[in-house]
This record gives structure tokens, C-alpha cells and sequence, in this order.
């Protein structure tokens, strides 16, 4: 599903300072170091946080703005918070246009059903297929794992990008650790693999291979064992 680009999975801390270490190892990819392109060219989609508010969508925005801008690189906030806005063609090619697509925290399942089938979300396949980077914190890596927990209930799951199939992301997961919340998920997913990503850390999928990278660790909980990945460790799954 990745073909050229690098996805990375975020538990949480988008746009922080303890995330610039995290991000400028993604810019990384971007930037002439591990591929062919030469500068990075960001946007950052508020859509999972399309139901909560002008205030809400203007932190985000200017978060994500100042962030990449601490960083060194060109940034633009691309304003797709509604269906409307991710069939708008004018800013899917804003999207194509970019070679690393960060799209924020909110709601998982509004994020899935506002991108899905849009010129929006094929522009994001896009640019990982041109061997771009795509980074989602929270609710934005959620959507790419095989389902999503319909919280606050668990049940039922809901439909995900599939881009990891057979796992469900958790992210926050030092928030939840392994207590009875969390096993309850583990035990609701039968043969599926949880993917259990901390704070200011990400699952970083390239190449071929998946790594823990950041201040926290990656859990795989797996129906047979549970193992926790830190900083740099390539993660054996699947």
C-alpha cells in the first residue's frame, strides 16, 4: 500500500516541541537524505477536527504553521474540514503539490468518512506513492490501520484506510497502558494486532520495514505476545 513513500503513525504531541526530533528524521526523507527529492514541501490537514469549531481548527492550523516553520521548511494549512472541501479539486492539487501531508488529531471516524473516495484523500495516496511522506496523529493515525474502536463503546469497529491490515491503532497509549481498557480492545480483535504508539513517538513504516521513533515506545499486541519497541528498534511485524 506504501509503494514509494513513508507513513508514520503518531500516538500523540503533533506540532510540539518534543516532536521536532520525530519530525525533522521524517523531513529527513523529504530532504535529499533518503530519496531523490531535494526540499520539502508541507501541508497540514485540521480535518479530523472539522466538527469542533473555528477556534478549535484556528489552534491547529497555527500550531502546525509555527511548527514546520521552527523547522526550516515552506508550510501551508490546506482548509479541508468538511466533505465539501476534500471533493474541492482546488485543494486536493494544494495537496498534490506537497511531498509531506500531516493531518492532525480529532475524530477518527469523522476523518475517515470526510476523506474517503474524495480527490482529497487520492492526492494524500499520491503523494506516498511518489514516495512522499504522510504523517497522522491520534485520530489521523488511526484511520490507517485495518479498523476503528467506535469509542466511547468499543463496538462496533468501523472502516479504516486498511492501509496496515489486520491491525487496529491505539494511539495515547501511555495514557492507557496496558489496563483493562486496552486489553479489553486486544481481546475484541480476535486474530488482529493491536498497535499501541505513546506519546511524541511514532510507527514509522518505509521501506519495507517498520520502526519506533521518538521519546516513547511502539507496542504490538499481538494474540500470542506483546512487545514494546523503543526508540529506533525495528519492529518485527507482521
Amino acid at each position: 500500500m506504501l509503494q514509494n513513500g513513508t507513513l508514520a503513525l503518531v500516538g500523540s504531541g503533533e506540532y510540539l516541541p518534543p516532536m521536532e526530533p520525530v519530525d525533522r528524521y521524517l523531513l529527513s526523507y523529504v530532504r535529499g537524505e533518503r530519496s531523490e527529492r531535494s526540499a520539502a514541501r508541507v501541508v497540514c490537514l485540521p480535518t479530523a477536527a472539522g466538527t469542533e469549531g473555528e477556534k478549535t481548527i484556528r489552534y491547529w492550523t497555527d500550531l502546525g504553521n509555527e511548527h514546520f516553520t521552527r523547522l526550516g521548511v515552506p508550510v501551508e494549512t490546506v482548509p479541508v474540514i468538511d466533505r465539501a472541501g476534500a471533493n474541492d479539486e482546488s485543494l486536493a492539487a494544494r495537496v498534490r503539490s506537497a511531498n509531506f501531508v500531516y493531518l492532525s488529531g480529532g475524530k477518527p471516524d469523522y476523518l475517515h468518512k470526510t476523506l474517503a473516495d474524495t480527490p482529497v484523500w487520492a492526492a494524500i495516496v499520491g503523494v506516498l506513492a511518489a514516495g512522499g511522506v504522510v504523517a497522522g496523529c491520534s485520530a489521523g493515525a488511526m484511520v490507517f490501520g485495518g479498523r476503528i474502536p467506535n469509542f466511547p463503546t468499543i463496538f462496533p469497529f468501523r472502516p479504516a484506510f486498511n492501509f496496515l491490515p489486520g491491525a487496529v491503532i491505539m494511539p495515547h497509549y501511555d495514557e492507557f497502558g496496558d489496563g483493562s481498557f486496552a486489553q479489553i480492545i486486544r481481546l475484541a480483535l480476535g486474530n488482529d494486532t493491536l498497535l499501541g504508539i505513546e506519546g511524541n513517538t511514532a510507527l514509522v513504516c518505509a521501506d519495507g520495514k517498520y520502526m519506533a521513533l521518538g521519546a516513547g515506545s511502539v507496542t504490538v499486541w499481538t494474540p500470542k505476545a506483546k512487545t514494546r519497541y523503543t526508540d529506533k528498534q525495528e519492529i518485527k511485524w507482521p
